[in-house]
């Protein structure tokens, strides 16, 4: 079972203290710079830490990929990441464009990785459905 799996384990271990750390930074920046701060040193600072964990979620996600020496929960890894690149793509764009010729409300840069992990999630279920495994893990 892919939960033995030890590239799974060490993913584990990296994605859980980012997350953790994500939250922990988001509560920090929210608690600390009042709404419509200047972007001061300070309040950029604070504001880049959960960037940096998003960063660290799609480090140890590549790290994944490279650690899989199974190929079948790799491929199963891609699709998941192809099908959320794919939906944030189109989704991104074709809104971008409602932007541009209508008045829809703006889509802030903020909700596209939470729009791609939601793509991994639709990548999953295509998964279960085309090849009867839903996840790796």
């Amino acid at each position: 079972m892919a939960a033995y799996n030890p590239a799974f384990r060490r993913y584990l271990r990296r994605f859980v203290p980012l997350t953790f750390a994500y939250v922990a930074s988001i509560a920090l920046a929210t608690a600390v710079i009042p709404d419509d701060a200047p972007a001061g040193i300070g309040t950029i600072a604070i504001a880049v830490l959960p960037g940096l964990a998003v960063v660290g979620w799609l480090w140890a996600m590549a790290r994944l990929l490279v650690e899989l020496d199974d190929e079948y929960l790799r491929m199963l890894e891609v699709r998941k990441f192809l099908v959320a690149t794919g939906t944030t793509l189109a989704v991104t764009s074709v809104w971008g464009i409602l932007e541009l010729y209508t008045s829809v409300p703006k889509l802030p840069v903020f909700f596209v990785f939470p729009l791609w992990c939601l793509g991994l999630a639709v990548g999953a279920v295509l998964n279960l459905l085309r090849f009867g495994s839903a996840r790796s893990a």
